[in-house]
């Protein structure tokens, strides 16, 4: 049968290999990913001709949102991306309008088809697969630094050049050096976010965060963006509204800035894949800032707003002048619910704690680092990543269930709502489960990894400290690339290895970095701890 589509940028990607059919797994239908294929292509040509020619802080903008928009879960909306690639192809033609007219047509600045990697052969596919969705995760991360006013030249030019990459046909040799230094950039990426956060919203601070909704009218806020939840926080204060975290927006209660208003109350639901169960006729409405959003159904509709780079065909989006009036109207209409709502984690846990990124892990090193010493900690595990509705994710509650109660477990990312609920007890006063927040804020674990190095003398992978990542889109690409750069062994990865992994390139990895595939917790457990 011909391939209507090709995609396996995501971890329930088709029979672990690639969506060919009518739609993917992720609900975008064949003419969205070709649509996506076509504005990827565009900004390849994009970027070749910026090669020559002076780009501009509106061509940078462009290319960061081209490549969010192409990242799982983000854009369904086939006329938002067709008006991206127009302005993609207006862009290129402002920065160099002699191309259009040109008679001896180089073929420098063409728009690349995209068939050319994804029919290349498997090991360049699977290299220039690696880069492609690297960058596009990495694009999220500076796009959300870029809305709060934070660049890095050397982040944005490296766009360009992974574009323009992708075009050649190199080999293995020259390939591989730039899916390192993908990681290596991305490391820079995320550091820039780190600090547009902290800086603007404060320091997040331990937190203890409710699942439970109060009676009357409210809004639940779902996706990454920080600067979107404050804004309609600001425009609901006084007003009677309450205000709910979603699935990644869970850490924003751990930001001063953020916590200072009072009707931000709690969280509701769990991880971005329960949404079409748990938004079905609520009373409110959901505003979607960035991705996870899934293929709305009909019974919450009516009440589905999306922002910035985010978009579903016929769901009402907010533009850039960020007026929230028709969410607002929409809560105080619908009216929220008549009492006090009793919801829980996904393990029955009324509560649950987050807001312990590296200034507040750091900030408490000395017990830590004495704790070690004394034997009371005997291992760290990093659990965390992107969640998904594959059944193998059991895993990692199980995993977490079962890890010995002198172990630290450090999470991050919407995985964590496998067991965030979970009480675990505390060591030495500090609690057994640490949530560093969003994916976004990955740069967290990477630095107190470092820092405890530093303290011990050691190098990272000589540390008691284990990862055992979940993975689902391609920021967990970006931050696996950046992990490897760094020359962190031995991660566990699961619940399966991606597709866009051919078997040189597998082997490769497992052979220099010992990344391997999780079994069952009782086995990795045991391996680990001996």
């Amino acid at each position: 049968m011909e391939k209507q589509m090709f995609c396996y940028q995501c971890e329930q990607t088709a029979g672990c290999s690639g969506c060919t059919g009518k739609a993917g797994v992720c609900g975008k239908t064949a003419r969205t990913a070709g649509l996506q294929d076509e504005l990827t292509g565009a900004l390849i040509g994009l970027a070749r001709t910026c090669a020559s020619n002076p780009k501009t802080e509106n061509t940078d903008r462009l290319i960061l949102e081209g490549l969010f928009a192409t990242v799982t879960n983000v854009n369904f909306d086939d006329d938002a991306i067709e008006r991206l690639i127009d302005k993609v192809r207006a862009e290129k033609e402002q920065i160099a309008p002699g191309c259009a007219v040109c008679e001896a047509k180089c073929g420098n600045t063409d728009e690349y088809d995209m068939k050319r990697i994804w029919e290349a052969q498997e090991d360049i596919r699977s290299l220039k697969s690696l880069i492609l969705f690297g960058i596009r995760g990495m694009a999220a991360y500076a796009y959300h630094a870029m809305v709060l006013g934070y660049v890095d030249e050397e982040v944005n030019t490296f766009f360009y050049k992974a574009l323009s990459i992708l075009a050649e046909d190199w080999g293995m040799e020259e390939l591989l050096p730039v899916v390192m230094e993908t990681g290596a950039v991305n490391l820079k990426c995320m550091e820039l976010l780190d600090r547009a956060n902290t800086e603007t919203f404060g320091n997040p601070e331990p937190s203890e965060v409710s699942w439970k909704v109060e009676k009357g009218p409210f809004i639940v806020v779902t996706g990454h963006d920080l600067y979107d939840l404050k804004l309609l926080l600001e425009q609901t204060k006084d007003l009677g509204i309450q205000v709910y975290t979603h699935g990644e927006m869970l850490p924003a209660h751990a930001y001063p800035m953020l916590r200072k208003y009072p009707h931000l109350k709690g969280n509701f639901g769990t991880a971005w894949q329960n949404q079409q169960k748990e938004f079905a006729d609520i009373p409110a409405p959901v505003l979607y800032t960035t991705n996870c959003l899934m293929p709305v159904k009909d019974s919450y509709a009516d009440r589905v707003f999306t922002t910035e780079v985010v978009g579903y065909p016929g769901m009402v989006h907010i533009g850039e002048d960020k007026d929230f009036t028709p969410v607002i109207q929409k809560a105080l209409e619908l009216g929220g619910y008549e009492k006090d709502m009793e919801f829980t984690g996904s393990n029955g846990g009324s509560t649950t704690m987050t807001g312990f990124g590296h200034q507040a892990v750091l900030g408490v090193a000395g017990q830590i680092i004495a704790g070690v010493k004394s034997g009371a900690i005997r291992h760290f595990f990093l659990v965390g990543g992107c969640d998904g509705a594959r059944p193998g994710r059991s895993y990692y509650t199980e995993f977490v269930k079962q890890a010995p109660k002198d172990t630290v477990i450090l999470t991050l990312a919407c995985g964590k709502y496998r067991f965030n609920d979970l009480d675990l007890g505390t060591i030495g006063g500090i609690p057994r489960m640490l949530d560093m927040g969003q994916c976004n804020d990955a740069y967290s674990a990477i630095k107190v990894a470092l820092a405890l190095a530093d303290a011990f003398g050691c190098g990272v992978n000589e540390l008691p400290l284990s990862m055992i990542l979940s993975w689902y889109e391609q920021k967990a690409v970006c931050i696996l690339l950046t992990l490897l750069h760094l020359g962190i062994k031995n991660i566990r990865l699961g619940p399966t290895l991606p597709a866009f992994l051919s078997k040189g390139v597998a082997e490769y990895l497992i052979k220099e970095y010992g990344i391997a595939p999780v079994t069952t917790p009782e086995e990795d457990l045991k391996t680990i701890l001996g």
